[in-house]
């Protein structure tokens, strides 16, 4: 049976290990480079399960989705030097829940900086590729790891002396 979007398709390759663009597991779904890398570093977050929008998730879990993507927004920062993230959900094309993550760099051609992310030329944009990307997405990866492991240290139990 075919899945009833490339979504929910990117999601079971991405449980299954078999999606090379996957970035790293977060606790509301999976982080992947987009399949056009019309912004360098531009990824997407996927939730797991796929729900058709952000309204069909409940409070805590709608607030697990955002912070994740802010998250991943923070590694990209970090790892492309960056200006800013821009974010965008729509789910028009593709009717399912998913949040599109670009870095915007200085170095972006004058006359396209300000523009919104789909204003830009996709066709010319080099697809995602290991021998390209690989690295960083490696880069990525390791940054969202060493985020969720001080996340995960800093909200543990502390022991307390007497």
């Amino acid at each position: 049976m075919t899945p009833p979007t490339a979504i929910h398709a990117m999601v079971d390759r991405c449980r299954a290990a078999d999606y090379p663009a996957a970035v790293a597991r977060l606790r509301s779904g999976w982080v992947v480079m987009g399949e056009r890398q019309v912004l360098t570093g531009y990824c997407l977050l996927l939730p797991d399960p796929v729900v058709p929008h952000l309204n069909a998730l409940r409070s805590d879990l709608r607030g697990q989705f955002l912070s994740d993507m802010a998250l991943v927004g923070d590694a990209l920062l970090a790892i492309t030097a960056a200006l800013r993230i821009n974010y965008a959900v729509f789910g028009n094309v593709e009717p399912a829940l998913h949040a599109h993550i670009f870095p915007r760099h200085a170095a972006e051609p004058e006359a396209t900086r300000t523009a919104q992310p789909w204003a830009l030329d996709w066709n010319a944009a080099p697809s995602y590729s290991e021998v390209l990307h690989g690295d960083l997405k490696r880069r990525i990866a390791a940054d969202i790891q060493g985020r969720l492991i001080e996340m995960t240290s800093t909200t543990a139990p502390r022991a307390v002396s007497s």
